[in-house]
């Protein structure tokens, strides 16, 4: 989207004056409706009524930033609760200076602010008067301007918008069927074209986005690995974990190097100003308080974030009941805590995100990337194409169209690019699928005193709640103390409270009798076995000496595609139910066991096979292309992680003059290419080939 900005990032008077007036008379209606409702509030008609909402409107622009500013810690503390009470005693006041209205205290001053912000939002919706987006131009302008000037410049900018797990294939249905009206019409409209590419073995977030953002996936087997050397799991997630994986793959000139936003990703791309990214929230780079505090501090952000997260919750309390009548199959159960933890993603998360990228653009961001967690963490457990995920979908679309309607205020001009990372494959987990699990497939077949197993379940969202908290509570300002004396205590890596003083560096190896003798861990449908006792990659050989049975069990069990293992003979081999393929000639014995995975799939087996951490066994799940169905090894109706059907085929939605390659675009490291190019040829110096840098302090 190509959008061409004028000098100011506020509109204009002709256009505040409109604004203003429409907003009163919205208020106006809105307080005669609750004085009918409400006994202890009266308005003597019209008058009262336009008097009333003028004033309220008055005290809310003068008199509300200063309080709100006196009061941020514990806005912050209550979650926006306190800032709902202050602005209920302010509208108490307002009114009983109006002449014709009466309100018999704050109670009933509470009920008319709550009320009154819900009927403005409802009305102002009907009316098509953006009230939303006069809440962007308001609070986050006015943050935007307290960070310092902002300088206009015609080199464009660009403005990344990931969705999480959506595929190629699904979002082209959505766009065709009306889901993603804004996608589908910069499609119509010839300003955006969709381009497919491939994702490499590992089709998850963290090897995505290492690729995406820095160029650089190598060595990263799945979304959570055990390495030897370190003698502990890897897991993409946490966020010690995630600072790792940045520092192993940053050369410190990322895709966002060059004055970049990171926003809810799990790397930051070497951004110098980051919220609610993974592999910085561990990090003390500048205070994030006004981040936070700048929109729980706003009465009708709090209430409308509230209002949809509850909404969301109730939503997904109702899919989950429908789907156990009609009986829809695949199906997972869904609990009361993943419903808060849905309505995190759907409703908080995703507003706080979309209020720093407005503010990212108002203050003229050249490069900005954030990652929309909702329809992944509800396709986890829906299913890719149910009711309720393409109603997530539906609504980050809408928010994707609001963001795009601030891109004419911003002071430069913007491209804008949706991406995704991988896609989602359906099906019915492999322990509903067989009653066994792939870890007490190994246990049986090992007889192993001690075996950890890990698979995250879809846990995404819990994570970033607890990301949150820490980045928050870090901050040397009054919200981080804030939030410091209600916790007293660390929020870890896994989201989970730790006391004071825990350790925040990398642990060290465990000793060899400390170590279990087998690791079963799951990333989707791709399964990696370790054995952390024995040195170096484990040979096939070794293995059926230590465990004869294990190899056999696992290759011809009838949810399994393919086990891949070392030799000392031959190097890598993909084994089948009925065959095997060797990886360094490409020679097959009996039936192809990669065959239904796709043309690349040997290539994605041996590019992992040379990584240092390889576990010594990969297994993937059976794929079934009648239905495109996985058997994820987690306990997720939609998945991804592995190789089979759309979780290998995400895409790019951008403008058509930035040109994708005519060749198959394969891995994410390639895209990173592509992206790079891009930024180079709208002129972003620091992108060129041999260009270089000076990031600016963050300070935002």
């Amino acid at each position: 989207m190509v959008v061409r900005t004028g000098s100011d990032v506020s509109p204009g008077p002709l256009r505040i004056a409109f604004r203003a007036l429409a907003v009163v008379l919205v208020d106006a209606i809105a307080l005669l409706l609750l004085s009918e409702l409400l006994s202890g509030f009266t308005l003597d008609g019209a008058p009262a009524a336009l008097g009333a909402g003028a004033m309220v409107g008055l005290l809310n622009a003068l008199v509300w930033p200063a309080l709100a500013r006196f009061t941020l810690p514990l806005s912050v503390l209550t979650l926006g609760g306190a800032a709902i009470l202050l602005n209920a005693a302010l509208v108490t006041i307002g009114i009983e200076l109006i002449p014709g209205a009466t309100i018999s205290g704050l109670p009933e001053g509470i009920l008319v602010s709550v009320g009154l912000t819900l009927l403005t939002a409802l009305l102002s919706a009907l009316l098509a008067i953006g009230d939303r987006d006069s809440w962007y131009r308001n609070v986050v302008v006015r943050s935007v301007r307290r960070g310092g000037t902002v300088e206009t410049t015609e080199v464009p900018g660009v403005l990344f918008l990931e969705i999480d797990g959506l595929a190629h294939e699904i979002v082209s249905r959505a766009m065709r069927d009306g889901t993603t009206p804004n996608l589908a019409r910069w499609v119509a409209e010839g300003s955006h074209t969709l381009s497919p590419w491939e994702t490499d073995l590992s089709s998850q977030t963290g090897a995505c986005q290492a690729g995406l953002l820095h160029g650089n996936n190598d060595d990263m087997p799945a979304f959570r690995w055990w390495e030897k050397d370190r003698g502990r799991a890897i897991v993409t997630n946490h966020p010690r974990d995630a600072a790792e994986i940045e520092r192993r793959h940053s050369d410190g000139r990322g895709l966002l190097h060059a004055d970049g936003a990171s926003r809810a990703n799990i790397l930051s791309g070497d951004a110098p100003h980051s919220m609610l990214t993974m592999s910085t929230v561990l990090t003390r780079r500048r205070p994030l308080g006004r981040d936070y505090a700048a929109y729980f501090a706003q009465p009708y952000a709090v209430l409308k974030t509230a209002g949809s997260a509850a909404a969301d919750y109730f939503r997904e309390r109702r899919a989950a009941s429908r789907q156990r009548r009609r009986d829809v199959r695949p199906r997972i159960a869904r609990d009361r805590v993943y419903a808060l933890v849905r309505a995190w993603a759907t409703a908080i998360q995703l507003d706080l995100q979309v209020a720093a990228v407005v503010g990212d653009l108002l203050s003229g961001r050249p490069v900005i990337y954030t990652t929309f967690l909702a329809y992944d963490e509800v396709a986890h457990h829906s299913g890719i194409e149910r009711a309720d995920t393409l109603a997530v979908l539906a609504k980050v679309d809408g928010e994707i169209g609001r963001i795009a309607s601030v891109l004419s205020e911003a002071p430069r001009p913007y491209r804008l690019i949706v991406l995704s990372d991988h896609g989602q494959s359906q099906g019915e987990p492999f322990a509903q699928r067989y009653g066994i699990s792939l870890e007490q497939i190994v246990r049986d077949n090992c007889e192993a005193s001690e075996v950890t197993a890990e698979g995250g379940g879809g846990d995404e969202a819990s994570a970033y709640i607890g990301a949150g908290l820490t980045e928050l509570r870090r901050d040397d300002t009054a919200a981080g103390r804030t939030v410091r004396t209600v916790t007293r205590s660390h929020v870890d890596e896994a989201g989970a409270v730790i006391p004071d003083g825990g350790p925040d560096g990398p642990d060290e190896p465990e000793d060899a009798e400390e170590l279990p003798e087998l690791s079963v861990m799951a990333s989707g449908c791709l399964g990696l076995i370790t054995f952390p006792r024995e040195p170096g990659r484990v040979t096939r050989e070794r293995i059926e000496q230590l465990h004869p049975d294990l190899i056999g069990a696992l290759r011809s069990h009838p949810g399994i595609g393919f086990v891949m293992v070392r030799t000392e003979a031959d190097g890598a081999l993909a084994l089948g139910a009925e065959g095997s393929r060797s990886l360094a000639d490409d020679r097959v014995e009996g039936e192809d066991p990669l065959l239904p995975f796709g043309p690349n799939a040997a290539r994605h087996l041996r590019r992992t096979d040379g990584f240092a951490h390889c576990p010594d066994l990969v297994v993937n799940s059976s794929y079934w292309p009648m239905t495109q169905e996985v058997a994820a090894f987690e306990g997720l109706v939609g998945s991804h992680g592995g190789i089979g059907g759309p979780q290998s085929r995400p895409f790019v939605l951008h403008p058509v003059e930035l040109q994708w390659p005519p060749e198959p675009v394969v891995g994410a490291e390639q895209v990173h290419t592509v992206l790079r190019n891009w930024l180079a040829q709208l002129g972003q110096v620091d992108y060129a080939a041999g260009g270089t840098s000076t990031p600016a302090p963050d300070s935002d």
